[in-house]
């Protein structure tokens, strides 16, 4: 009898729609290779939910996206349910989705990063940490949810009563130039990839609407750049602990050649819906869709 594998979608954060979109990519695959499919957009209570399905499910498939899917949530509770789960464990979760404690991290390991810190949003009210413009993100969230370039002559969205992201922000130095992303797989850099919205940065709207952006795969850049990128983007992904597939962010200024390469962050729960670029990164790399999908089933364990 085949395996039965428990897709896990949905979720409460912001990244929902995302994150059905994905497990619904992800169930439809694994139907077509034979595995046995249990879809659950998960609600209130993932706990429950695991521990309703686990005498019947050989796998879970987490297709969670931000906060409680990513973070270490769900993979702490499989770990307790001893259910095997796809993507990174419950440490390289958590530090991950934690973009300064990362950010630290990267910096020890002698990884490129923006100059920059963590600020209280009242005291980047009354000053300005750095010239503009800069960059603001949220601590906890994927995505580019929250991200928000402060230009020259404009309103912060931090002045907004509606900033809804906590009140400690990560502010960063703008890196002009290009997007560079790098997806990694079974302990190796598969590809560079560049990304060219059409218009504007590439945000929440242009990652996840076709037609927004340009993939150039492999990314147009020097050689020794692209060393780079991909020794750097390993060396993230080991620096966390990360396991399976996870997915690395860069900007890259060329006018200052490799100086102005900086990772951005490592992402341990990459999109996986028809516009996502670890499956565009795979496919250049001769690992279609379903090869992808039935590894991650194939990897997946409990670190315990």
């Amino acid at each position: 009898m085949s395996k039965q594998i428990a897709v896990l979608m949905g979720g409460r954060s912001e990244e929902r729609d995302v994150s059905l979109r994905s497990g619904e990519a992800v169930a439809e695959a694994l139907r077509s290779l034979g595995y046995r499919v249990l879809a659950i957009d998960i609600g209130q209570d993932i706990r429950v939910t695991l521990d309703e399905i686990r005498s019947d499910t050989d796998v879970v498939f987490n297709a969670l996206h931000g906060r409680y899917g990513e973070d270490g949530c769900v993979q702490g509770f499989c770990e307790l349910l001893g259910l095997p789960y796809t993507h990174s464990g419950v440490l390289a979760s958590a530090l991950a989705m934690n973009k300064a404690v990362a950010k630290q991290l990267f910096v020890n390991a002698g990884i490129p990063v923006p100059d920059g810190g963590v600020f209280v949003r009242k005291q980047v009210l009354d000053d300005e940490p750095m010239e503009r413009p800069y960059v603001i993100k949220p601590l906890n969230e994927g995505s580019s949810i929250g991200v928000h370039i402060v230009r020259e002559g404009e309103e912060s969205p931090l002045e907004n009563r509606g900033w809804g992201y906590g009140e400690r922000i990560l502010i960063e130095d703008y890196i002009p130039g290009r997007e560079l992303t790098v997806a990694i797989m079974n302990e190796r850099s598969l590809e560079a990839l560049e990304i060219r919205p059409t218009e504007g940065f590439y945000d929440y709207r242009s990652k996840y609407t076709k037609g927004c952006v340009e993939y150039l795969v492999p990314a147009p850049i020097p050689n020794s750049i692209r060393d780079d990128v991909l020794r750097f983007s390993l060396l993230a992904h080991k620096t966390l602990g990360c396991r399976g597939v996870t997915r690395a962010d860069f900007r890259y200024d060329d006018s200052t050649g490799g100086l102005g390469l900086r990772l951005l962050e490592i992402n341990t729960q990459p999109g996986l819906t028809p516009t996502s670029l670890v499956p565009e990164i795979a496919a250049h790399a001769g690992i279609d869709f379903h090869m992808l999908v039935n590894w991650m089933i194939e990897d997946a364990r409990c670190n315990i």
